[in-house]
């Protein structure tokens, strides 16, 4: 039975009172839907929102929806920060890779999934686009699907077809898609991160990049090397130049040789034609990008994350300052362990010393800050100022290759929190 073409506003009119709806993430938010559905705040109650990153104005935080809708986020994006902080938004801590899991086994059963899809090929199916991640589970799983097709949405290879057989409702649309240019925002500090991170990154290397301006400067520095692969949770922006230099032949991997593995894609219109309808491009479940077991199968796993602060033994808070959520535990600690356990493996913390003038290796963290990545777990931290080597030292000795990459002016500091905790080991074996 072929899906009912119709508006946004009588799409979502399928949504019920008490229902939990999934909203499509990332390049791929269903923009329309969201605002139809959010419209409808005088006819509804208790409907639950739940989604990983978002992106556009959407209107979460307009006071008439919040009483009727309530937001419980994945993963928390600027959009979303406001609702989450306040009394009709909450944040689940979850690894990306088990999120589908959630929906797979009925752990957050899905009553409404909205999603935002390519155009119909000749045999009826629309492909999920840049945000395959968790929303091919969300469309596995939910009792109602509703689509909005956008012919600007690329065709995606892999997990994220979708038949029309499947939405209950369609709605078509003709926006382009969302950008960003973390590029832009890379200054010195982010260029000699992406110096000592890339000396860092051997040939045949398989890659796994985060967000933001750091990762986009790492793989700007890369245009010398050969024979790199890619199996991330994310492309950006940066790999463009690396597919058509050659340097990205994903030829070394064990895991989906010559391809490049991806849950979800965001940047600008360049990166979103690179992948449309691209063999060389494999869009996946974030249940299997994700999962250790499979990531650590590939070869020289380079695992590149950020970090909000990391205290002086290792701890590494990503996801909030303080108690406020600022974003989520996403995939880091996924690729985290899958690259410590590859053969010749570098998981690596990444980040500028500094954040508005604040050092971002402090003594300890703030209260009410979540540790994403446990100082089990770290084994290389790279500032602007240098690269620590933790793994197999104490806490001790971590805290002394801290401080040496911190910013000069927050080491006297650093120093004497320090002294004040470890003052009476100065002779442990490898201190000096």
């Amino acid at each position: 039975m072929e899906a009912p073409w119709t508006t946004a506003e009588e799409a979502v009119r399928l949504v019920k009172s008490g229902d939990r709806v999934f909203i499509q993430g990332s390049a791929a938010t269903p923009v329309r839907l969201v605002r139809a559905l959010l419209d409808r705040h005088a006819e509804l109650s208790d409907v639950e929102l739940t989604a990983i990153s978002t992106f556009g104005d959407l209107g979460f935080d307009r006071p008439e929806v919040q009483g009727p809708f309530f937001l419980n986020a994945l993963f928390v994006s600027a959009n979303m920060r406001s609702t989450v902080a306040g009394p009709h938004g909450e944040y689940v801590p979850v690894f990306l890779s088990e999120i589908p899991r959630l929906f797979d086994q009925g752990i957050m059963p899905l009553d409404v999934a909205l999603v935002h899809v390519s155009p119909p090929d000749k045999h009826g199916y629309c492909s999920l686009g840049v945000s395959v991640d968790v929303a091919c589970s969300a469309v596995r799983n939910a009792r109602t699907v509703i689509a909005q097709v956008n012919p600007h949405m690329p065709r995606t290879l892999g997990d994220g077809q979708v038949h029309m057989s499947r939405f209950a409702a369609v709605v078509a649309v003709d926006d382009p898609l969302p950008e960003v240019d973390y590029a832009a925002h890379v200054g010195p500090g982010e260029r000699k991160v992406a110096e000592y991170v890339s000396a860092m990154i051997e040939d045949r290397s398989t890659l796994q990049m985060g967000i933001g301006a750091i990762p986009d400067a790492i793989l700007g520095a890369l245009t010398g090397h050969r024979d790199l692969g890619i199996h991330t949770e994310m492309c950006s922006n940066g790999i463009i130049e690396l597919v058509r230099r050659g340097v990205i032949t994903n030829a070394f991997k064990k895991k989906h040789r010559g391809k490049v593995v991806t849950a979800f894609a965001f940047g600008r219109k360049a990166l979103y034609d690179l992948v449309d309808d691209n063999p060389f491009f494999a869009f996946l479940d974030a249940r299997y990008v994700n999962d250790a077991t499979v990531i650590r199968e590939n070869p020289k796993v380079v695992a590149v994350n950020s970090a909000i602060e990391v205290d002086l033994t290792g701890q590494v808070c990503a996801d909030s300052i303080g108690t406020y959520q600022y974003s989520g535990v996403g995939g880091q600690m996924d690729f985290m362990r899958g690259a410590a356990l590859s053969e010749g493996g570098k998981p690596i913390i990444a980040m500028c010393s500094t954040a508005k003038g604040k050092s971002k290796i402090i003594p300890f963290l703030r209260p009410g800050a979540g540790v994403v990545t446990t100082r089990a777990h770290v084994h290389h931290v790279v500032t602007e100022h240098g690269r620590a080597y933790l793994y197999g030292k104490n806490l001790e000795q971590r805290a002394r290759a801290l401080i040496a990459i911190a910013a000069p002016e927050h080491r006297e500091e650093l120093e004497r929190a320090c002294h004040e905790r470890f003052g009476g080991r100065t002779h442990a074996p490898g201190l000096g």
